[in-house]
């Protein structure tokens, strides 16, 4: 073989190599690097449909998403501001109440479960969605003005699947 169709040779296994290995890697859902399969889309669904509430400030919806074990430790040590179920609805019409013109997105990092990939989500499957948080809105502060707060965090969403639907069961 010459030295011609020896470079043509090796350039057609090189674009074989490279369109093989692109054919084989998984897809990942736009903007992140999360594996694009319908157990991720699916609870990224359900996290999505929590910003737009968020958004909306709409606390029944929020509520309606909860589940029953819902329990939120608010980030800190001492327990004075843990709250349950029972008081998740005031602490989300409190804070939406002085809350107005509220801007809430997201960036999703990670999705991990505890149960594995299967064509039915098992009862109880926890998922937990890393997610970083850039926010802003208008509150009213003491002189009765309007105050517009910026916000950036990263917060874990943890949520249970309940044979229905993904329910939070902290983060929200």
């Amino acid at each position: 073989m010459s030295l011609t169709g020896t470079r043509v040779l090796l350039s057609l296994v090189a674009v074989a190599a490279v369109g093989g290995g692109c054919a084989r890697r998984s897809s990942t859902i736009p903007g992140t690097r999360i594996a694009d399969d319908r157990f991720n889309r699916d609870v990224l669904a359900a996290v999505e449909a929590y910003r737009l509430a968020v958004e909306k400030g709409d606390a029944e919806a929020l509520f309606l998403m909860a589940s029953e074990n819902y329990s939120e430790d608010s980030g800190t040590a001492t327990g004075e501001d843990d709250y349950g179920f029972d008081g998740l609805k005031e602490v989300l019409v409190g804070r939406f109440r002085m809350a107005k013109d509220i801007r809430y997105a997201m960036k999703y990092v990670t999705v991990h479960s505890t149960c594995a990939p299967a064509d039915e989500i098992p009862l109880g499957c926890v998922a937990r969605v890393e997610a970083l948080v850039d926010a802003s809105f208008t509150v009213i502060d003491a002189r009765g003005q309007d105050r517009r707060a910026d916000k950036r965090d990263q917060n874990e969403l943890v949520l249970e699947w309940s044979g229905e639907k993904w329910k939070f069961l902290s983060g929200l």
